[in-house]
């Protein structure tokens, strides 16, 4: 049997994480080191793998209840290797250092098991489209697994260079960083997008860091709540500024 397919083979690494492909994350287990991945985005193993659902107390409950914001994790742990993936979505290792990362739960794939992470609240006085007012914060020495739409920018933050970012195309951001929600607008028309350019709340992030942001203005598929209502023409609620999937990779 002959074809190209063939060529797709497994791509050796000695690393922990590594890339099988822009999207499949290819991570190896010792036996010792659990690893946390999004509940349904095990593609496939070798060797002797378990997979568990992961336990969350009752603050983590309540927390998710209340903020809507929080991760649904399985357990992978044993001796072998297993491959990740959430609808071909591009994945990026990322490591967590004293900093922290402070993202949207929506973007997590993957994470060592030695990570703590929490919600946090990005106060605002009006509320927040897109990424809402409620994120999650990474805490911890070890790496963790993002997923875009298509290939991201990362910018850096220093303190004579603030940046301002779309909130509804933010992954993350380093959680050192001082985050303002802001609207270019008067507070009158402050749910309305900006005239008509289609543009709304941004986050302007100032001091030493980074932010990563996606080529697309719309959640994980998953979350993508497309309509024609109201929260979907003002750009409140996590479908965006638009009624239908413009731009998305999905679509």
């Amino acid at each position: 049997m002959q074809s190209p397919l063939f060529a797709y083979n497994d791509q050796q690494s000695q690393d922990r994480y590594s890339l099988q492909n822009k999207q499949m994350l290819r991570v190896v287990l010792e036996g010792h080191d659990d690893v946390l991945a999004r509940k349904g985005t095990m593609v496939a193993y070798q060797g002797l793998l378990e997979f568990d659902a992961e336990f969350q107390n009752t603050g983590q409950q309540r927390s998710r209840a209340i903020t809507g914001e929080g991760l649904d994790l399985m357990r992978c742990h044993g001796q072998g290797t297993v491959y990740l993936a959430n609808l071909a979505q591009h994945i990026h290792v990322v490591d967590v250092d004293q900093d922290g990362l402070t993202v949207d739960s929506s973007y997590v794939l993957a994470m060592d098991s030695s990570l703590h992470h929490d919600v946090i609240a990005v106060d605002s006085q009006y509320g927040i489209s897109g990424s809402g007012k409620y994120q999650l914060n990474i805490s911890g020495q070890g790496k963790v697994a993002l997923m875009t739409s298509g290939m991201p920018l990362m910018l850096q933050v220093t303190p004579d260079k603030y940046v301002n970012c779309d909130a509804d195309a933010i992954v993350a951001w380093s959680t050192s960083l001082r985050v303002q929600m802001q609207a270019q607008t008067h507070s009158s028309g402050v749910f309305r997008r900006r005239g008509n350019t289609g543009e709304g709340w941004e986050l302007s992030f100032m001091g030493q860091g980074y932010a990563l942001v996606q080529p697309s203005e719309m959640l994980p598929p998953q979350n993508a709540a497309i309509g024609s209502g109201l929260a979907a023409q003002y750009g409140m609620g996590q479908q965006g500024a638009r009624a239908q999937n413009q731009g998305n990779a999905w679509s």
